[in-house]
């Protein structure tokens, strides 16, 4: 396997940037080797799992709480203009939610083919009703109903391929902080009251042909009872 000039140089730049992190949640750094065949990244060792692991783990002992889901892979975009952006990583974290909300691994070549790709799949459970059908049982047991629709109509507007229209992560740190905080209601939550439009392009890897869809979410004022409290209405 022969890696070209130019992503060498893309990796370098990565590897700058990596190493400037210095957070206690995000392992550490330690080098990199460029003589081997294809680079190489050398961490810090991990002795408590990846969060790959902890998230799909079939431990019942340790199962991850809903507060652990809530807090804290490649923008589609990307294949478009090879070029990264602040938004890449917005669009990458919504698809870390889709994994805490439901689950399920990014990309699973066992599921049916329009299931295949994991965020595409949530987006098309919003759209036609059915996200409480995609959850992880142990999310819809220890989430209030109004926290998983907060979380998962954040995880929608991460997830827009026009990264134009993605909020800032700062503004998803907030909003999730808030949902921590003060957990949404029928009465507090604007949002959730009225329609909220979101264009969706659905071209490149969620979809084999280029249009445009547009999806408004309306809130279900219904009580805790109905089953499937989100409601989004392609126009």
């Amino acid at each position: 396997m022969i890696v070209e000039e130019s992503q060498i140089e893309h990796f370098i730049n990565e590897i700058v940037i990596l190493s400037q992190i210095n957070h206690r949640n995000i392992v550490g750094l330690l080098g990199c080797c460029l003589e081997t065949e294809v680079p190489s990244l050398v961490y810090e060792y991990i002795s408590n799992g990846t969060l790959f692991q902890l998230i799909h783990s079939q431990d019942t002992d340790f199962p991850f709480s809903w507060e652990m889901r809530t807090l804290g892979y490649l923008d589609p975009e990307y294949f478009q203009t090879s070029q990264f952006t602040e938004k890449s990583d917005v669009y990458s974290f919504g698809v870390v939610l889709v994994e805490l909300l439901t689950g399920q691994k990014p990309i699973c070549s066992t599921r049916p083919q329009e299931e295949k790709n994991l965020a595409t799949h949530f987006i098309l459970s919003l759209q036609e009703s059915r996200l409480f059908d995609i959850l992880d049982s142990r999310v819809v047991k220890e989430g209030g109903k109004e926290e998983i629709m907060a979380v998962a109509y954040l995880t929608y507007r991460c997830l827009n391929l026009n990264g134009r229209k993605m909020p800032t992560m700062k503004e998803v740190i907030t909003e999730l902080e808030h949902i921590r905080v003060s957990p949404p209601s029928l009465k507090v939550d604007q949002n959730f009251e009225e329609n909220a439009c979101i264009e969706m392009e659905t071209s490149g890897p969620l979809d084999s042909t280029s249009s445009f869809r547009r999806s408004c979410l309306n809130y279900n004022k219904a009580s805790s009872s109905d089953e499937q409290p989100l409601l989004f209405n392609t126009l």
